[in-house]
């Protein structure tokens, strides 16, 4: 999972006074968020989550009767049953999120960012007016370009940014993977499977040589191209001192 940098403009006499950058809501609060948006795009989530956490507890109930031992299937069951409750909670969540991202631009981005695995992801290495993104991805398969757009503009995209990465990866190899809702496209529930699916073509210490390596490439989105915009001036050149 992706971490954001943290912020290091915040003084120390902010920091003890409060007064610098918000504080995150603790894992309770975050849970809670969590839960409320889950129940308001799935009302039975909840509900089935917490239903499977009762059966997992009554059937550990049940065995400590028959086997007349409360001690070992009660300490067992307890922390089963919350755990079965929760694994089911966080698909749902899941789930719904893969629903709010669906058709949404940067959805494909904001799943490599929460992929699990050793990857580095490098959002928007290339682009085009339309819109259309490509985003790149290194880890132990190699470089996965994903591209979000029109597949018939993506094609010439994917294919530009292809040829910019055999610059520096040489046999190195890359895959390509676009995200959407049409043919041949890779829908954004999907895409976390896709990656993580693919062979594990490279060990750690040429992942860490590639990824020293792409660093070296100019960026590469393109400038959108046509007349200027009204009202936007162009900086004049400084004057030659005599």
């Amino acid at each position: 999972m992706a971490k954001k940098p943290k912020d290091t403009k915040t003084g120390p006499a902010d920091a003890a006074k409060g007064g610098g950058a918000e504080k995150q809501p603790g894992r309770l609060k975050q849970i809670r968020m969590v839960a409320k948006v889950v129940h308001q795009q799935s009302p039975k989530s909840i509900p089935i989550a917490v239903g499977v956490a009762v059966g997992v507890l009554a059937l550990a109930v049940l065995i400590a009767f028959l086997t007349s031992s409360w001690l070992y299937p009660l300490l067992l069951g307890v922390p089963v049953a919350f755990l079965a409750g929760f694994i089911v909670f966080t698909r749902s969540a899941q789930q719904v999120q893969y629903k709010m991202l669906d058709g949404q631009l940067g959805a494909g981005m904001a799943i490599l960012q929460n992929m699990r695995g050793d990857w580095t992801v490098e959002p928007g290495v290339n682009a085009n007016r339309n819109m259309d993104i490509v985003h790149r991805a290194v880890g132990r398969p190699g470089v996965v370009l994903v591209g979000e757009g029109d597949p018939s503009r993506l094609k010439s995209l994917l294919a530009a940014e292809r040829k910019r990465v055999m610059r520096v990866a040489y046999d190195t190899p890359i895959y390509d993977v676009q995200v959407g809702n049409e043919e041949g496209q890779v829908k954004v529930s999907e895409l976390q499977k896709r990656m993580l699916k693919l062979p594990r073509n490279l060990d750690k210490p040429r992942v860490a040589e590639l990824r020293y390596r792409l660093k070296a490439l100019p960026a590469a989105v393109q400038t959108p191209r046509g007349p200027m915009p009204k009202g936007v001036k162009m900086p004049k050149p400084p004057r030659q001192k005599r």
